[in-house]
């Protein structure tokens, strides 16, 4: 349940019709959208907890998804959005955030952070 609430928090943001942001804020754009799909990896990755031990497939799953979920967010404010654009840049920082979400979950797991689940 959480993933479908961080999701939804990232569509709301990621469509919200809102002016430019001005280029000095272009990094800090940047860290957000990592940010975000940071939290959305984790958020789907957790709940499974200890079963995640020694399995790969769902790692990649949720990079996969989330990093899909950032490219239609990206085209969907190209086209849907009369004050937005979709950019590769924020797709690329969308990849990176989840996939540091999932490396930490990936160590989390490692050393048995998830030990009583």
């Amino acid at each position: 349940m959480p993933a479908v609430l961080v999701a939804a928090g990232i569509a709301v943001l990621s469509l919200w019709e809102n002016p430019r942001m001005p280029s000095s804020l272009s990094m800090s754009d940047k860290v957000l959208h990592g940010a975000m799909y940071f939290v959305l990896a984790v958020a789907w990755l957790v709940p499974l907890g200890a079963r995640l031990r020694g399995r790969v497939m769902p790692y990649i799953y949720v990079w996969l998804g989330a990093t899909g979920y950032g490219a239609l967010m990206e085209v969907l404010q190209r086209y849907c959005t009369l004050s937005r654009s979709g950019e590769m840049a924020d797709l690329y920082a969308d990849a990176v955030g989840a996939l540091v979400g999932v490396a930490i979950v990936v160590v989390s797991v490692q050393y048995s952070v998830f030990r009583n689940q």
